[in-house]
């Protein structure tokens, strides 16, 4: 048994299962997130036929989840880097499945928009913890593919829940979709329990109770030596304020960059994710193929993240980021140009493609500029504060909606905060971060 170095032997090992049970838990848990997301977009037209709701009062409705999950990633996010990640997933899971089959319940647009704000709690603090912990457990040379794939899992669950979305309404209603979604959420416990280990990295510098032992547990899962006592700390009483040492000298711009970059991308992916139900069924088409518009958005968007994955672990993260969002931006202001079903689909699903690739890859991005003893508030101030943007994005949604804006010139306004984001992103300088 040896003195356990800082540095987390996790960075030098090649996958072992231990490693790959919790890149697929945490890829789980954000199909999770994506089907909790998604699914009042896909009930808002039964939703407001039923109750007589406007657009501009859905606005408000998809708004109160978003800041939910502004005040879950922020206010959690901290706590995470106390009580660990494991612990926060399995708490943000609960969260997220009582408050959204608790929402099958509800008779007014009031208590619809409480309770999209508790499981927006859930969602932000999940999505934080997620990133953070595949971040920490992911070898060094391939951790921008491993936590793109994680986050991946949100577009995979909001296609899924999609395609069952369409047929479960029309059979059962709306309030059974909700009702299935969290159910399908609080199922998934179990897993979590057995099979997510806490961070390696989290107890070694962190430090919480019984930090030996369970260090020992998972690095002979790693197959890695053992430790007789845990490494020596540096007193660094800014550390201990992890917020304060967000905006610090080293960190302050960087991180404004960063918060930038979100806000603008957050606000069109949030009124993409929205609205596009909505805004495809002005165009003319179906009920149906508006519910599959989003699906096919999503569909893109998953292609799109590990695309960039990929690429950026061959041309650097900045570059790759700002190449998908200025292609972006680029798509949605020539997307009046192009007519008929099956294109306004192709160039959705691109919209899809571009604007979630570059948006999925500042997940790695903050979690490599951050430190362990700050990632997890990190990762979760840049999301919490980005999701100002996407609270935002659908409340001028439901405006331009409601004044009669058609679906190519909502999309012609929301390019340019896309291109502002990509821009942004090239501004990010960090040594962590190429």
């Amino acid at each position: 048994m040896t003195t356990a170095p800082l540095t987390s032997p996790v960075e030098s090992t090649r996958l072992t299962p231990l490693q790959y049970a919790v890149v697929s838990i945490c890829f789980l848990m954000n199909m999770l997130d994506g089907m909790d997301v998604m699914v009042i977009s896909y009930t808002a037209t039964s939703i407001g036929a039923e109750w007589g709701v406007a657009a501009p009062q859905f606005g408000i409705v998809f708004s109160a989840g978003l800041l939910g999950m502004a005040i879950g990633g922020m206010g959690l996010s901290p706590i995470a880097d106390r009580i660990g990640r494991r612990a926060m997933i399995i708490s943000c899971a609960g969260i997220m499945g009582v408050s959204i089959a608790a929402t099958s319940l509800v008779q007014s647009v009031e208590m619809l928009g409480f309770m999209r704000l508790i499981s927006g709690l859930g969602i932000g603090g999940m999505l934080a913890s997620t990133a953070t912990i595949t971040a920490e457990y992911a070898p060094k040379k391939t951790k921008d593919f491993w936590v793109s794939l994680v986050v991946a899992g949100y577009p995979v669950g909001a296609v899924l829940s999609g395609l069952v979305s369409a047929s479960i309404i029309a059979e059962s209603g709306w309030r059974a979709v909700f009702l299935v979604a969290g159910c399908i959420t609080l199922l998934t416990l179990p897993f979590v329990l057995i099979l997510l280990s806490e961070s390696l990295d989290f107890l070694l510098k962190a430090q919480p109770a019984n930090a030996l032992f369970r260090a020992n547990r998972i690095l002979r899962q790693l197959k890695q030596p053992t430790m007789t006592v845990l490494p020596v700390l540096v007193d660094d009483h800014q550390a201990k304020s992890s917020i304060n040492k967000l905006l610090s000298s080293a960190q302050r711009i960087p991180t404004f960059w960063l918060w930038t970059a979100l806000f603008m991308v957050f606000a069109t992916l949030y009124f993409l994710t929205s609205w596009i139900p909505k805004l495809a069924s002005n165009t003319g088409l179906s009920l149906e193929l508006a519910i599959y518009s989003g699906t096919i958005f999503n569909v893109g968007a998953f292609v799109g993240i590990l695309t960039q994955g990929y690429l950026s672990s061959r041309f650097g993260l900045r570059r790759t980021i700002c190449g998908f969002l200025i292609g972006t931006a680029a798509l949605m202001a020539g997307f009046g140009f192009v007519s008929g079903s099956f294109w306004t689909l192709v160039i959705l699903g691109l919209i899809g493609f571009g604007v979630q690739g570059g948006f999925v890859g500042m997940y790695a991005v903050a979690a490599r500029l951050y430190p362990t003893q700050i990632r997890a508030t990190g990762v979760g101030w840049a999301m919490g504060l980005g999701r100002v943007g996407a609270i935002v994005g659908p409340l001028v949604g439901g405006v331009l909606i409601g004044s009669g804006f058609s679906m190519s010139l909502s999309f012609l306004c929301f390019a340019a905060p896309v291109l502002i984001s990509g821009i942004a992103t090239l501004l990010i300088s960090s040594t962590d971060v190429s």
